[in-house]
């Protein structure tokens, strides 16, 4: 059942960015995800009422909060401006460092023991990062959207670890919380930096909505909540590996956006690095003799 879990949320996840994508292209970016949020929060809270689900309160409360400022708020603050320029395959990359990012925050927060091959894998996707930034400039992405995505890996990471170091408990409210507190911070941004809210006209948007509101968020956060109770932070955050698999390939069918060969080399140094500083576990002597023994 985990397993299952892991795999729809990294294939639904991975399709969120192509749906962004879509919906950018007729409605602001901060009113488009605060919409988004807003709708998917109140339905988790019409589900989360109706069933008698427990409120968090305390430490589980203060969890949920954090929980909706860095994965909502924050996250999608600088995700969605991003999205403006950078096609989707590259968005999902640079989000491929949230693996090691969580292992690194981890280690900040004291829940997990620094290790040398996280430095290794650090500098590994640190390099493959500038082959992939040195090659979409090259194609006119602006350098601000590329940083902008590296600070919304950053506040994705520290989410995965705020769930881990503060259990929100329910994750039907959780949700339903931490999506309203995110749709008001956007909803925030949007009012603060002047944009003007468009009912949509072509039909594209009503179902690139549909989905990140359905799908793309009440079941991929369901999904991943659901995962973190089960795993490791770090575990959780090897779907970040692949979501670049499924959002590359739907981005070069359905949007045609093209996918050049220094791109796929610098991806490849990214996940090599992630693998290497947040994946890999060496054999220690006593696990060898374990494995030859069974």
């Amino acid at each position: 059942m985990v397993l299952a879990a892991f795999t729809g949320f990294v294939v639904l996840a991975g399709a969120n960015a192509i749906a962004v994508k879509v919906t950018l292209e007729e409605l602001p970016p901060f009113w488009s995800a605060a919409i988004r949020f807003a709708a998917a929060g109140l339905l988790l809270l019409g589900l989360m009422i109706s069933q008698g689900r427990a409120r968090p309160r305390g430490d589980r409360l203060l969890g949920t909060v954090l929980y909706g400022v860095f994965a909502f708020g924050l996250a999608y603050f600088f995700l969605y401006q991003a999205l403006r320029d950078a096609p989707a395959g590259t968005t999902m990359l640079m989000l491929a460092v949230v693996p090691l990012l969580t292992a690194l925050l981890a280690v900040a927060h004291g829940i997990e023991r620094l290790r040398m091959l996280g430095l290794v894998g650090a500098g590994l996707a640190c390099l493959g990062v500038l082959v992939v930034s040195a090659d979409q400039l090259s194609l006119d992405v602006p350098l601000l959207a590329l940083a902008m995505l590296g600070a919304a890996a950053v506040c994705q990471a520290e989410s995965v670890v705020v769930v881990k170091r503060l259990p929100p408990g329910d994750p039907v409210a959780a949700n339903a919380l931490g999506m309203l507190i995110g749709a008001m911070m956007l909803g925030l941004a949007g009012f603060a930096g002047g944009e003007v809210l468009v009912v949509p006209e072509r039909m594209a948007t009503w179902v690139g909505l549909a989905y990140l509101i359905g799908p793309g968020s009440i079941g991929v956060f369901l999904l991943a909540l659901y995962v973190l109770a089960r795993w490791t932070a770090s575990a959780t955050s090897y779907a970040f590996l692949l979501f670049p698999l499924v959002a590359i390939a739907l981005g070069a069918v359905l949007l045609g956006e093209p996918v050049q060969p220094a791109f796929l080399a610098g991806g490849a140094i990214v996940l090599a690095g992630v693998y290497v500083g947040a994946v890999y576990r060496p054999r220690t002597p006593a696990t060898a003799q374990a494995s030859a023994e069974a």
